[in-house]
């Protein structure tokens, strides 16, 4: 992947075992803590394994996740996305996640969170990178909680880089009381012209 996310080998990467089995719990504790799809040269990378070994090993998480190696079927599921893979929450478990994390969020945002999600109203569709290049700081966790509120979404996926875009929702509109993004106000009077990647202009 040429995507400034995708996941690098150290210098000195120590050898692992290559069977199926070690290279696929290598490849779930990656999967777990990945915000983008990543593709099978990525996730080798990652786990020392060469792409057959990996590819192998993908193919029987999806097979295990989904139920079709005799456990039961998982609330998660290893989805290909972009040519590259992640893991997702199974569409019919959306409402359940939604309200558990309604009821456990809490009430304000971070000025963290609510800067992060500045950049993505004005800059939209923005990738996770574009967003922290603009702010200088990691924001992985900011955007998974924007994420959780309903605030952002998942907008596309590049098809060359696979990194995902992010634009906002309605319930933002809602949360501001405006009826669309054209009601914001011009970044000009708030910053200076171009400050912090900013083009001084409202997101039409």
């Amino acid at each position: 992947m040429t995507d400034d996310t995708a996941i690098r080998p150290t210098a000195e990467t120590p050898a692992r075992p290559t069977d199926t089995a070690s290279v696929a719990r290598r490849l779930e504790a990656i999967l777990l803590i990945l915000d983008e799809p990543q593709s099978l040269v990525s996730l080798a990378a990652a786990v020392a394994a060469p792409v057959p070994a990996v590819r192998q090993a993908i193919e029987g998480l999806v097979a295990d996740y989904d139920g079709e190696t005799g456990g039961p079927r998982r609330g998660f599921e290893l989805r290909e996305v972009g040519g590259g893979w992640r893991l997702y929450v199974r569409e019919e478990y959306d409402d359940v996640v939604g309200e558990f994390v309604n009821t456990q969020a809490p009430s304000r945002l971070s000025q963290a969170a609510l800067e992060t999600l500045a950049v993505i109203a004005y800059k939209q569709p923005v990738t996770r990178g574009q967003v922290a290049s603009i702010r200088a700081v990691n924001v992985d966790s900011v955007v998974r909680t924007l994420l959780a509120r309903g605030l952002i979404a998942e907008v596309f996926t590049d098809p060359d880089t696979g990194a995902i875009h992010y634009g906002t929702t309605d319930q933002l509109l809602i949360n501001l009381g405006i009826n669309s993004l054209d009601e914001l106000p011009h970044i000009s009077p708030l910053l200076d012209d171009g400050a912090d990647g900013f083009d001084g202009e409202v997101l039409r």
